[in-house]
């Protein structure tokens, strides 16, 4: 920290940064500098340009530890507001023994500690503006270290009726999948048990380069789904595919599942199962043969777990077309599901459309879907009481640990809950045999 930039007012949100150590750590500080940025801060290279200073510290061997005490004592002398992380934090005595003044210690990877430090003593710039910082407006939460999001593209080539995207983000584009496989290394390297697969339409990607052959550590890889789950497999750690469209090439990933590379689970957002409403939306990759699909992937995985989303009350719905959805949902199965009453979108294709649902039969509908699901999923839960699963641990309290299975993406399906297990640690991947089961969640005991 010793280029000078021109000094700006005090107090506008200016943080410091001093990031020591492996690559492991330098990931860590990529990660907090980025929460900063999204949440108003910016990032300045001179301690006297600094509302506060943040030193990401090395705890390897005691030469590095040194280095790191030496460093949080300058940063005192030139600034005087210091909180301190990384691998040394954990020695949190030793650093209060030598500098009693800092602000804050946390340990390695503690990202949102971190973040909370600096906005307890240093309030973000009041003039921040998403827009014009680049960050979008409705932020990005820091996920816990143990999971990350993995977007793969931006964008969208569909023009389903009821959706805005592509106008707000544009057409497809896919991410070099070298670039793609450098982050998931990274994030895997750095401590991530589970990357989450993200992306508007993930089974397209690729089709915008027309599957453009890249390259990732000196090997070749081609732009599309099938390679990048076969080369994210490889890194150890669950990869879960979200957003993915029905397209025919999907029936290539099941075997992957099959085999443990990914996760045997799939988010595909059916939206509908009527044909008339199908086309009506204009969803892409939606025939009648989709349960015929879902049957022959089971067979060759049975242990799948397919969550969608669906719209009820859509323009032109009939009770015909309702009734067709729930009988659809009998047969499909499907382990997860969520719903929505259709509303209209400013600027959606869908407003257009003749047939307006009243809202008390879109209440109605919504109810009798939610009710249908629940008890396909409570019975699809119920037959996994006996068996042995894995779960990855998120939070652990007085109580006990509560996790997630393979088939549980975070926030949006359900939890496992194994009670009185205190010892266990967040990111944590231990087994389990399942005692109990209601619509949503499971209930087990450590094997």
């Amino acid at each position: 920290m010793t280029e000078k930039l021109t000094p700006e007012p005090e107090g506008t949100g200016k943080v410091g940064f001093i990031s020591l150590g492996c690559p492991k750590a330098l990931v860590d500080s990529e990660r907090i500098l980025t929460q900063l940025r999204l949440d108003g801060y910016d990032v300045v290279p001179t301690y006297n340009d600094a509302d506060i200073v943040v030193v990401n510290t090395c705890g390897f061997i005691d030469a590095a530890k040194q280095e790191s005490l030496d460093a949080i004592g300058e940063a005192i002398n030139e600034n005087g507001k210091v909180i301190v992380t990384g691998c040394m934090g954990a020695e949190a005595d030793t650093i209060r023994q030598s500098h009693p003044g800092v602000l804050a210690v946390s340990g390695p990877q503690a990202y949102e500690e971190v973040v909370g430090a600096v906005h307890q003593f240093v309030p973000p710039k009041q003039n921040h503006d998403p827009f014009v910082d680049l960050v979008p407006p409705q932020g990005i939460k820091l996920t816990p270290r143990h999971y990350a999001y993995l977007k793969i593209s931006e964008g969208c080539n569909h023009r389903c009726t009821f959706c805005i995207i592509p106008s707000m983000r544009g057409d497809l584009v896919s991410r070099p999948i070298g670039d793609v496989m450098d982050e998931a290394k990274r994030l895997a390297d750095a401590g991530v048990k589970e990357l989450l697969v993200i992306s508007q339409d993930t089974s397209a990607y690729g089709v915008d380069t027309k599957y453009r052959t890249g390259f990732w550590q000196g090997r070749p890889l081609k732009t599309k789904m099938q390679s990048l789950c076969e080369a994210l497999g490889e890194l150890g750690v669950w990869v879960r595919l979200h957003y993915v469209y029905p397209y025919p090439h999907v029936d290539d990933i099941i075997p992957l599942m099959a085999e443990g590379k990914i996760l045997p689970y799939l988010d595909i957002p059916f939206q509908h199962a009527s044909p008339k409403v199908l086309k009506a939306m204009k969803r892409p990759a939606h025939d009648s043969k989709t349960l015929e699909r879902i049957k022959k992937w089971r067979e060759i995985c049975p242990e799948l777990t397919i969550r969608s989303t669906f719209i009820v009350g859509f323009p032109g719905e009939t009770e015909e077309d309702f009734q067709y959805l729930l009988d659809w949902l009998d047969e499909a199965q499907l382990d997860r599901v969520g719903a929505f009453k259709y509303s209209p979108v400013k600027g959606a294709k869908a407003n257009e459309l003749e047939g307006a649902v009243p809202e008390e039969v879109k209440e109605d509908r919504l109810a009798r879907f939610m009710e249908k699901q629940a008890e396909i999923s409570a019975a699809r839960l119920q037959a996994k009481i006996g068996t042995t699963i894995e779960v990855l641990i998120d939070e652990v309290d007085e109580e006990g640990a509560i996790g997630r299975s393979k088939a549980d993406a975070p926030e949006i399906d359900g939890m496992v809950y194994l009670n009185e297990e205190t010892d266990l640690v967040p990111g944590e991947i231990v087994r389990a045999v399942v005692d109990h089961a209601d619509e949503h969640d499971l209930w087990a005991s450590l094997v």
